[in-house]
């Protein structure tokens, strides 16, 4: 049974899965998207996981914030973790919020045991020309116009854009992301872009020493599925890309990702423990 907490430190939605004296493993979203994300993965992930998704600010059932910087972000994430008085958390981050997982292990190292990465674009150069719709809802002038008038139907379809194959999208998910302001979705892609531009995340991930798990689709219009092996470079990571999938791996294949995802805690869990303070 899912339980859910909104704290002053950290201001972000937060929803818990699973028994909580098991290994922690945290869930962020995508840009503009929420928790609600997860929710095909949860049951098998819960059933080994202390699971924890939260809403990054500005989304889903999360409140507006000043800065949307990744580093931010970040800093909020681990004062959640903080608070939770967790450590050794498996990170696992959708499209940008690999990005927001990096960021959190550059800044605090001893939150983090290991990374996943799901259909985060590893730089600015492996960027595909995006879906009509989405140049559409996400550019000016229209874009503004029709966000606070979208339908159900077009969050949807925008959402189903991004995937290789049919995908159920639930309401919940719909009705979480009719709640992100267009400002902030705007701010948000603005700030991810700036993130990347400024240093690869292989380059980034390459001097933090983590374990690393990067799931791509092999379909993914979003970002050139051959550039998940930029990051091979990485010492210590796995590269997983999924047949006929596109970018929303946890709507499209849920139960191949988390067995993907379990088989790599698994084995994480394995290795011996690092120090924790």
């Amino acid at each position: 049974m899912s339980e859910y907490d909104v704290t002053p430190s950290h201001g972000m939605h937060v929803v818990h899965d699973g028994a909580r004296q098991a290994s922690p493993l945290l869930l962020v979203h995508g840009s503009g998207a929420s928790s609600g994300s997860w929710s095909a993965m949860v049951p098998a992930l819960a059933a080994h996981h202390h699971v924890l998704r939260v809403d990054l600010p500005g989304c889903g059932r999360s409140p507006t914030a000043v800065s949307y910087d990744v580093s931010v972000q970040a800093g909020r994430v681990a004062a959640l973790l903080d608070e939770l008085g967790l450590r050794s958390v498996t990170v696992v981050g959708h499209s940008s919020g690999g990005y927001v997982a990096t960021a959190l292990a550059e800044q605090r190292p001893d939150l983090v045991r290991s990374i996943v990465l799901i259909s985060s674009g590893p730089s600015l150069d492996a960027l595909l020309p995006q879906p009509f719709l989405l140049r559409v809802l996400l550019g000016p002038p229209l874009g503004a116009l029709l966000w606070s008038s979208r339908s159900d139907a077009m969050i949807r379809k925008g959402i189903r854009a991004t995937a290789a194959r049919p995908v159920d999208v639930p309401d919940d998910v719909v009705a979480e992301l009719r709640g992100t302001p267009y400002r902030v979705f705007r701010t948000v892609l603005r700030r991810n872009t700036e993130y990347v531009a400024d240093r690869s995340v292989p380059e980034r991930l390459a001097t933090l020493g983590v374990p690393v798990l990067v799931i791509f689709g092999a379909a993914d219009p979003r970002w050139e599925p051959s550039s998940a092996h930029q990051y091979d470079v990485v010492p210590n990571t796995r590269v997983e890309q999924l047949p006929g999938v596109g970018h929303m791996p946890m709507l499209e294949a849920p139960e191949a990702t988390s067995e993907l995802l379990l088989d790599f805690t698994a084995t994480d869990r394995g290795r011996t423990a690092p120090d924790t303070v």
